[in-house]
């Protein structure tokens, strides 16, 4: 039997951005499924016969990640089809509502996706979902801070988060964001 007939098919695109470096795409065919930096801890993607293709959503991608770097709002995401719990999903669903340039923290989080039920495992268990984003800078988890303005961590690293931020005109000095522009949850929309 072909094992590699019963695989699953996912397309990748790679390309080099000026300061964000070397990135990876993974597609659906139509959907973008996951975006990968070398520095990122987690494979959230997973077993596939990989194939390098052009396709529409990589070009589409590739648009509006080059828009973010210059500095700008990139307005609507790409067609994403994040793979995951419906926990995580439902999290990753909440982060897309935080808007450019604000930012919010992981227990205002846990309280959008948990309600008035949310703790501090609750919160723990956001970090998690958080940091298992299969589409970074997109999806941004990178606008997710701790409560008192410190970064925490970022699953491309420090680095990265401290130049996604500053891409978005926010001031980071010693891994601290200066005066952030939090938003309450009441505006997170948590429907998905």
């Amino acid at each position: 039997m072909n094992t590699q007939s019963n695989e699953r098919i996912i397309y990748t695109h790679s390309l080099t951005l000026p300061r964000l470096g070397p990135l990876t795409l993974y597609s659906d065919g139509t959907h973008l499924i996951g975006l990968a930096m070398p520095t990122q801890k987690y494979d959230t993607i997973g077993a596939a016969q990989y194939i390098s293709k052009t396709l529409p959503i990589f070009e589409e991608t590739e648009a509006w990640l080059h828009a973010y770097e210059e500095g700008n709002d990139p307005g609507p995401v790409p067609p994403l089809q994040p793979e995951g719990t419906d926990f995580r999903k439902r999290v990753w669903h909440a982060l897309l509502t935080i808007p450019y340039g604000r930012l919010t923290t992981y227990g205002d989080l846990a309280t959008v996706v948990y309600g008035n039920k949310c703790g501090g495992l609750s919160a723990r268990a956001i970090g998690g979902a958080v940091g298992h984003n299969p589409i970074p800078i997109i999806i941004p988890c990178h606008r997710v801070i701790g409560h008192d303005g410190s970064l925490t961590g970022y699953t491309g690293g420090l680095d990265i988060k401290i130049r996604l931020l500053e891409l978005e005109h926010l001031t980071v000095t010693d891994n601290q964001v200066i005066s952030p522009p939090l938003i309450s949850t009441a505006s997170l929309i948590t429907e998905t």
